[in-house]
This record gives structure tokens, C-alpha cells and sequence, in this order.
């Protein structure tokens, strides 16, 4: 008979404690070892950020947000948001996708001559993260290629559909000349919960902050609705408009673990 003891299995709270107790190990590794060239190292993790996670709030001293629109749906309500955006002088992204587009290109027109973003939505609003690396490029470029048909214009931001995106994802927009563009700040206006929900969920939100990025939607029952008095809500908090485009660094930057973009 064997002297050998068997251990016993470990459980999930077992495996959890020996996992932070190796992060703390890490970290004093190299609070101890590296010395003088801890800087570099973390600056080095930080560079790992910028490369596998999208954008979702930019740290900034002016007060400023981004107004952002997925358009994947229908154009009824689009000629009042494009209104209500005018009279507040903010300039917004819209995301579209390429199928969005091919249907309704003299919106895609209105939009750009309204001064606003237009961002790379895909092309057919697919799961990009469960998708092959060659239909991603597909879905990127087909995106790209028809609304420049539409505008003449290169777009270099790009918004994983239902926000789904892995490293693969992010890594293939960056490799097609995009910077991928979550939100920090989810209005929830597809849920059709009322104007007073979007207004309160956005104008309350615990993440709104100088630099955040608020997730809307054209199409929505109530987001048309709802607009003007969140932005007259925002604009009493002090908080000006500036589209994504004129938001975000575009080198000379990291992204930390919670995609918070730095100078």
C-alpha cells in the first residue's frame, strides 16, 4: 500500500484564494526584482491594453461626452434626432451597419452633412467573436467600402455589433486602420422602457464622467423622444458634446483594464 497521501479536490473558493495569491505574488515579483525598470514593465502591460481592448471613456480635464447612435434599424425617427442634435450643437457618431446603409443612403448623407461621425458598425450586425478572422476583415471591409461608395469617406471607428468583441476582434479593426469603440454609460433605450428611463439611467448613470462615451440607438421607440431633455440634462451638469472622432487620443495613449483611454 502506498505512503502517498491523496489531496483533496480542490473547490472553487480553493482555486479563487490561489489565483489572488499568485496575482500578489506577480505584483511583488516585480516590485522587488525589476526596481528601476518597473515603469517600463507596467508601461509594457499597459501597451497590451491599447492592443486587446476597445475604447470606453477617455480620461480628460474638459467636461465633455460623446452622443453615440447604433443605427442597425429602421429611419423614422432619424430626421428628429438629427434636429434635436442641431438646436443643442452637438455633433454625434452613428454607427452604421452596411446593410443599414445600402438601404438608406440619402440618411447616410444626412448625416455627414450634419456635421456627425459616421463608425463602422459590420456589415450585417453579426457575433463578430464567433466568426473566422477572414469573415471579420469581410465584415469590417464590406462596411467600410459601401459607405465610402455613399460619402467618400474613410472611417477609421469601429463598434462590434451588440457590443461582443475578444481580442481577435479588436486586434483585426486595429490591423484594418480602425480603433474599436465600446461605451461606458448604456442608455438601455433598446429595452423600451419609457423617456424617463433613458433620461434617468444615462443622466444618473454612476459611470457618467468627463470623457464617457453614452450608448444610444435611432429606431428605438422612445430614444427620439427622450433626446432633448437628456441632453438639456447633461448640458445643466456642464457637460459639452464632442463626437468620438474628437474625443478619443489617436496615439501616445494606453487603455487600463476598465478601457479608459490616457494620454
Amino acid at each position: 500500500m502506498s505512503n502517498i497521501k491523496e489531496f483533496p479536490e480542490l473547490n472553487h473558493k480553493d482555486i479563487k484564494y490561489f489565483k489572488v495569491l499568485i496575482v500578489i505574488m506577480l505584483v511583488f515579483t516585480i516590485v522587488m526584482c525589476v526596481g528601476d525598470n518597473a515603469d517600463k514593465l507596467m508601461a509594457t502591460m499597459g501597451e497590451h491594453y491599447e492592443e486587446t481592448l476597445p475604447i470606453y471613456s477617455v480620461e480628460t480635464d474638459e467636461k465633455v461626452v460623446s452622443i453615440t447612435f447604433d443605427a442597425a434599424w429602421g429611419v423614422e425617427d432619424l430626421d428628429a434626432i438629427l434636429c434635436i442634435l442641431e438646436e443643442h450643437d452637438c455633433k454625434a457618431t452613428f454607427f452604421v451597419t452596411g446593410e443599414w446603409a445600402t438601404k438608406y443612403p440619402e440618411e447616410i448623407k444626412k448625416i455627414y452633412q450634419g456635421g456627425h461621425d459616421i463608425g463602422n458598425h459590420g456589415a450585417t450586425h453579426k457575433h463578430m467573436p464567433t466568426i473566422s478572422r477572414e469573415e471579420m476583415i469581410s465584415e469590417i471591409e464590406g462596411c467600410h467600402n459601401i459607405v465610402k461608395s455613399i460619402i467618400g469617406v474613410d472611417m477609421d471607428l469601429f463598434r462590434p455589433p451588440y457590443g461582443d468583441y475578444n481580442e481577435s476582434v479588436v486586434m483585426t479593426a486595429k490591423a484594418q486602420g480602425y480603433y474599436s469603440i465600446q461605451w461606458d454609460v448604456d442608455s438601455l433605450d433598446w429595452k423600451d422602457y419609457g423617456v424617463d428611463a433613458i433620461i434617468n439611467t444615462v443622466c444618473n448613470h454612476k459611470a457618467l464622467k468627463n470623457g464617457s462615451i453614452i450608448l444610444l440607438h435611432n429606431g428605438s421607440t422612445y430614444t427620439a423622444e427622450a433626446l432633448d431633455e437628456l441632453l438639456t440634462n447633461l448640458e445643466s451638469k456642464g457637460y459639452e458634446f464632442l463626437p468620438v472622432s474628437e474625443l478619443i487620443y489617436r496615439d501616445g495613449y494606453t487603455i487600463d483594464h476598465t478601457g479608459r483611454q490616457k494620454k
